[in-house]
């Protein structure tokens, strides 16, 4: 498997675990105290830490830290677009088409030879 594929699918799955971390407590620990969600939060993103680490580790390898970077963003909106949607139960915009455009320029810019 291509080193940026793999690259690729280990920052996907630590993305969902950052989304959860840093987004899910508001609509699953909302009546809970925001201690409480921080430490849930913690505990999510440990294992995002745990996977995201290798990842930028193996990535490196053939990667320059921009590419990773901007990687890592493209993976950002395309695990938050369905997340926002499903999850918390937010309306689909048209922004976010705009926003993975403007993505798509800054991949074109960072990995082009």
């Amino acid at each position: 498997m291509p080193i940026w594929l793999q690259t690729a699918l280990l920052l996907s799955l630590s993305n969902i675990f950052m989304t959860f971390a840093w987004y899910g407590h508001l609509r699953t620990l909302n009546s809970k105290p925001w201690v409480i969600a921080a430490l849930i939060s913690w505990g999510i993103a440990l294992f995002e830490y745990l996977i995201m680490v290798p990842a930028n580790r193996i990535g490196y390898t053939e990667l320059t830290v921009g590419q990773l970077k901007i990687m890592q963003e493209v993976v950002t909106l395309m695990v938050f677009v369905p997340f926002s949607v499903l999850f918390m139960q937010q309306p689909l915009k048209l922004d976010y088409l705009w926003a993975g455009l403007c993505l798509l320029g800054a991949v074109y810019f960072i990995f082009r030879s």
